[in-house]
């Protein structure tokens, strides 16, 4: 991706003036393509704001930074107008779907002994369950995202979203290892079509001032859900069983659709960021560096999310000797911590850009400090004493969260509408492959040293990686002019 010859920047939401000096190696950095600061929209308060409210939040042009003009706000800011309010419905619903996905993809962990003793599955079947859904989800990610640009994102998620709860509660029914492994593919399936419908929502319904906070609340949407089903669904399982719990989710998850239905706009609504042309080619978008820059830094982050959902109860439990139940709330509140984390930083990058910070500055800024200060707190976990760990250990959460609430922003603006289905899933497919490589891994090198000291090395460095993928790597964060 061609970086920009520009050399000035501001440092901060108050604007201060950093000159920098002109030079390749700022070209694709995290200043890239960072125009003056005169040139830069400051927050302003109009005194008739019914004077806007009729016009679009934001316009979104291709090749350029799309931050905010002084008199648009985004949904979340501006509720009175009937679009901010269904903007900000769908933006809820998304988080309550996102919520619901990962309570749907853990629950079978939570179920593991359970299953296992009733069933009699062996150690490897119970680990081919366990990873079976990201054998599909992965896979089926480009496909996903094809047909989110494809068609209309609404009834792509509608169909997923039937299909993954469906089979979460088809799952409580089942008395055979195959059925279950039947169960968990098409669970991964639908799963799929998530993220490239968020992203496809968003990019079109959301202005670029907006998004932070909207992606963070996905974000936590994704922390609150592991916490939950730590937290409650261990509990219901020991008391009505793993059976009921799966049922009962499923069909009643079901319930979401009804509000999806009535407050998602169709396809030819009026949008922030219409789509007017076909998408280009995928040749075209795998020629991206930028493309290349985000795969790298959401595997990092999915790298070091991935460890912590797997392998951190056992870390806690038999290396640390944590008790159970203490191991559980650390767990817990870690996840807390998460969702806290992205919900924070994601109000504060929509605030520092509206304060005039651009996009290129503010999103890569906090997606790479977090993403590089979750690895080195970790390492730091591994290190320090029990009550030391265990600060570091949850602060290691809410710098994750703050990296993972600003990777989707990243993506939705630089691929536009016309490509953000099929830039996501692509993305998506690459990042989830840590959900397999994380485990695996882990449990090589606690095997061979019989200790996790160098599997939180290894996880540190992969984390720095993904911090310099934002900061080197990935180039300006304004739509791509696409061709075709």
């Amino acid at each position: 991706m061609p970086g920009s010859s520009r050399a000035s920047s501001t440092a901060g939401a108050a604007g201060n003036l950093v000159n920098l000096v002109k030079g390749p190696a700022l070209a694709a950095g995290p200043f890239a393509s960072i125009p003056p600061t005169t040139s830069l929209p400051r927050l302003a308060i109009s005194e008739n704001q019914s004077h806007y409210a009729k016009k679009p939040l934001a316009t979104s042009h291709a090749g350029m930074e799309n931050v905010r003009q002084p008199h648009l706000s985004s949904p979340l800011d501006n509720e009175s107008t009937p679009a901010s309010r269904t903007a900000n419905r769908v933006i809820a619903l998304l988080a309550l779907a996102a919520l619901i996905n990962y309570i749907d993809r853990g629950n079978l962990s939570i179920a593991s002994s359970l299953l296992k003793d009733e069933l009699n599955l062996s150690a490897s079947q119970l680990g081919i369950l366990l990873s079976s859904f990201f054998w599909t989800y992965s896979l089926f990610l480009p496909v996903s995202g094809w047909l989110a640009d494809r068609f209309d994102a609404k009834w792509v998620m509608a169909l997923g979203f039937s299909l993954w709860s469906g089979a979460t509660a088809m799952t409580g029914s089942l008395h055979a290892f195959a059925a279950l492994l039947a169960a968990r593919l098409i669970l991964g399936m639908g799963e799929s079509v998530a993220y490239p419908c968020y992203a496809r929502t968003l990019v079109r319904h959301v202005p670029e001032v907006g998004r932070g906070f909207a992606n963070a609340l996905i974000a936590a949407g994704v922390g609150c859900g592991p916490a939950l089903g730590t937290f409650f669904g261990g509990t219901l399982m020991a008391r009505y069983g793993w059976r009921p719990f799966f049922i009962v989710l499923g069909l009643a998850s079901m319930a979401w659709l009804i509000p999806w239905f009535a407050w998602m706009p169709g396809g030819k609504a009026t949008t922030v960021s219409p789509v007017t042309e076909r998408g280009a080619g995928f040749l075209q978008l795998l020629k991206q560096r930028s493309m290349w820059g985000t795969c790298g830094g959401l595997f990092g982050a999915n790298y070091v999310l991935y460890f912590e959902i797997t392998w951190l109860p056992y870390y806690l439990e038999r290396e640390r000797h944590f008790p159970v139940a203490t191991m559980v709330k650390i767990v817990g509140v870690g996840y807390l911590c998460y969702s806290a984390g992205a919900t924070i930083f994601g109000w504060v990058s929509d605030r520092w850009i509206a304060a005039g910070g651009t996009p290129t500055l503010v999103r890569k800024t906090i997606a790479g400090v977090g993403a590089g200060s979750a690895g080195l707190l970790l390492l730091g976990c591994a290190l320090a004493g029990p009550a030391t760990a265990v600060i570091l250990l949850l602060l290691a959460f809410l710098t994750g969260g703050m990296c993972g609430s600003n990777i989707w922003a990243i993506t939705q603006t630089i691929a536009g509408p016309r490509m953000a289905g099929r830039w996501t899933g692509f993305q998506n497919f690459l990042g989830n492959l840590a959900g397999i490589i994380a485990p695996t891994i882990t449990g090589f090198v606690v095997d061979f040293t019989g200790r996790f000291f160098m599997a939180f090395v290894i996880m540190a460095i992969i984390a720095m990686l993904a911090a310099l993928s934002y900061f080197f790597v990935i180039g300006p964060v304004k739509e791509i002019a696409w061709d075709g």
